[in-house]
Parts: structure tokens; sequence; C-alpha cells
């Protein structure tokens, strides 16, 4: 008993000091990397509704936190503050709304910055220095719309967009690897998001990129008279089919199996919910948006109504012109103007796994007799009693007049 001890003893003292030495090593990051004599911007895109994170590559030793800074443009007179002044900011990214202020979408971690669901306002310079104003490090950050997104349904023939190559520049699409197949067991889809990359040799040297003389489309490293033709190339996203295999799962224990098996005997085997169910009621008539717990805009998420699977290529949003019900790139679940036929339970996949299910009810305004002393009754009276009585004066007005002219014609008798 006592040497089971002592090995237990010995080895918690190994972990401790692995961990010190992990703790250690993390500490002394900023110590290998020196900070930059000349202030430049690495450049980082993303897709809207994306989070990033922002890591402050290099600091002081001295010092213990840092304040993010952003500017949209360089040497802008506005600038932003985006920390508490200690380095601890931490938002639950749960409750970020997309569109909401970035002052409301972002949270700072370890001296890295992290903004939820990000905008494509949020495009520009973010510096990391102290409140002092002597800046670290900075980045180039190019938010990326997807209204205008390009999309290519593979099993359609359908094919992503060529470069489009001029005299001083040329555009072209980086594509992210695929996805994972987004269902299991079933037919699934995969997606692979491209964002639009530029390379010229005019490129501001200020700005640090993975490549030489490539940069994203929505830099600040493109040249002022670039931009206008940039803009005439879209990211792009592309989808086909898939098959995967569900993950074993684990059979249940011997009581609860022979009990389930006497129940289905009895014809009356109890459809228990495989993953949690939330239930929901909605207006009629109102605008509904679902969201898949615990997915970004980068994973894998489907959507199912009932038995029925929501395939991108009939519910991605602008497959067609009028749509009630779609799928927008950030993976959400949008009902407008939710009516009857939208009663349902809303199955979500995220990365070929079922995770949640959304039960929807929708409730209708009860019906309520009016009283001739409500203010929308009242109105109503007023305008029908002002409406009658000028009726009324227009005919007594014309039949006045015709009798008025019937009596000026009419020839004077001798």
């Amino acid at each position: 008993m006592g040497t089971r001890l002592l090995e237990a003893a010995i080895l918690l003292s190994l972990v401790a000091v692995l961990q010190a030495f992990a703790i250690e090593k993390k500490g002394d990051m900023f110590k290998k990397m020196a900070c930059p004599a000349f202030l430049m911007f690495e450049n980082a895109a993303y897709l809207a509704d994306m989070t990033f994170e922002l890591p402050c590559r290099c600091k002081p030793e001295e010092a213990s936190s840092v304040v993010w800074y952003f500017q949209k443009n360089l040497h802008s007179h506005e600038t932003t503050v985006l920390t508490d002044f200690n380095g601890t900011v931490v938002v639950d990214s749960s409750h970020v709304r997309a569109g909401s202020d970035l002052l409301k979408r972002f949270s700072i971690r370890m001296f890295s910055l992290i903004v939820f669901r990000a905008q494509v306002r949020d495009s520009g310079h973010y510096l990391c220095g102290t409140k002092e104003g002597l800046f670290f490090y900075g980045y180039d950050v190019d938010v990326q719309p997807t209204r205008q997104i390009t999309v290519a349904f593979l099993d359609n023939d359908q094919h992503v967009q060529k470069d489009y190559t001029k005299k001083e520049f040329t555009l072209f699409t980086t594509f992210w690897d695929w996805t994972s197949c987004d269902r299991c067991g079933v037919r699934g889809e995969q997606r692979r998001i491209g964002l639009c990359y530029v390379q010229s040799a005019q490129l501001n040297p200020r700005y640090r990129t993975a490549l030489p003389n490539v940069t994203s489309c929505g830099s600040r490293a493109v040249p002022a008279r670039f931009r206008r033709l940039i803009h005439l190339r879209s990211p792009e996203v592309a989808i086909r089919s898939c098959l995967a295999p569900c993950p074993e799962t684990e059979v249940p224990e011997e009581g609860v199996q022979s009990i389930s098996n006497i129940v289905y005997k009895l014809g009356k085997k109890p459809q228990l919910p495989r993953v949690p169910i939330q239930y929901h009621r909605q207006p009629s008539q109102s605008d509904l948006v679902i969201t898949c717990p615990g997915a970004r805009p980068e994973h894998a998420v489907a959507w199912d109504k009932g038995s029925v699977r929501l395939y991108r290529s009939h519910y991605l949003v602008g497959v067609r012109k009028h749509m009630r019900v779609f799928i927008d790139h950030g993976n959400h679940l949008h009902l407008q103007r939710v009516s009857r036929r939208d009663r349902a339970t809303y199955f979500c996949w995220r990365e070929g796994e079922l995770v949640a299910g959304f039960q929807l009810s929708v409730t209708f305004q009860p019906r309520r007799q009016r009283s001739p002393t409500d203010p929308e009754s009242i109105f109503v009276m007023r305008a029908v009693g002002i409406s009658f009585a000028v009726i009324t004066g227009i005919f007594f007005l014309i039949h006045v007049s015709r009798c008025c002219c019937q009596a000026f014609r009419k020839p004077a008798r001798l």
C-alpha cells in the first residue's frame, strides 16, 4: 500500500513539473519573437459572420496587459479602443448577434483579440499595443461579404470562377479545405469556401503577406486604382454531395433493451428523442432565425424538417428569387412569415452528427370583439360619418346646380 502511494506521489510531481514547464514555455513565446522596428501589418481574410482571433505575436517583457486599437484607414483620426485596459474583456459568444456594434462583439483572452460574427465594416487595421499608444503588432483584416457570393453546385456540372488576369494584376480564388460531410448515414453535402485574392507587383510593401506579391482583395495593400476593378470578383462557395458512415453508438444495457423490446411487442414503442429538444412558440406572420448550437459559419451544418432533408441545392439563399425558407451562408435557418405549415421539429446536424432539435409551434392572435368605445371603432365611425357627410353634400350640390340650370333655360311664357 505504501509503495503505491509513493508511486502516485512521484507521478503527480512529474505531472506538476511538466505543467510548470509548459506554462514557462508558453510565457517565453514573446521572448522568442522580437517586435519589428517598423510597424507592419499582417494580412488576414475571412468571410462575413465568421469568428476570428488575432494573437498579439510580440510585446515587451514588462508589459502585463495589452490594448487593442481599430482603425478603418491608416493614420485616421478615428480610432476605436477595444479593451477595458486590463486585457480581461470576456464576451459570451452565444449572446452575440450579427450586425451588432464591434464593441459588443469582441473579447480579449491571453493577449489575443477575438471578434465574433465579423461584419464587412469590421475590415481595417487592428493594432496591439499599450494604453500609452505604443504599438507592438498590426493586422490588416479583410472581411469579405456574402451577399454577392458565387455558389457552384458541382453535382449540377457548375464550375468555380476562372482567374481574371489584367496587365498589372491577377484575381483568383484561394479555397479552404473541404468540410466534413454534414450528415451521416444518409446523403449529405460538403462545402468549400473560397476567398478573393489578388497578385500584383504594385502592392504596398508595408503589408506583410504569406506569399510575395499576393494579398486578399479587400486589403489596404492594394493600390486605390485597382479596387474598383477588384470589386468585379466575389468570394465563392463550392458544394458537392457526400456519403459518410455514422460512428458506432453505445449499445443500451440489457435491462433497458429488454424493456424496450417488450413495449415494442405491445405496439407502443416510445419515440425517445436522441438529441436535446428545444420548444418554441412563434407568432404567425413573423420572421424566425434558428441557430445550430455551437456551430460556426466554417463548420459543416445541415438542417432537417422532421424526416425531410433541407439540402442546400434547394434551400441555400439565392438559389431562387423569392424564398420564404432558406439557409444563409452562416448556417442559420430562416423562416419568413411563419405560417401553420411550418409547425414541425427541425433537427440540426453539426460536423456529421445530429446535435439538437427545435420543435416549433405557431400561435395566432385571438380575435377580439370591438366595442363602440374602442379608439379604433371611434376612428372608423368618425371617418365613415365624415365621408357620408361629404358625399351627401356633393349629391345635394349637384342636384341644386341642375335645378338652377333648368330654371334659367326654361323659355318665358307670353
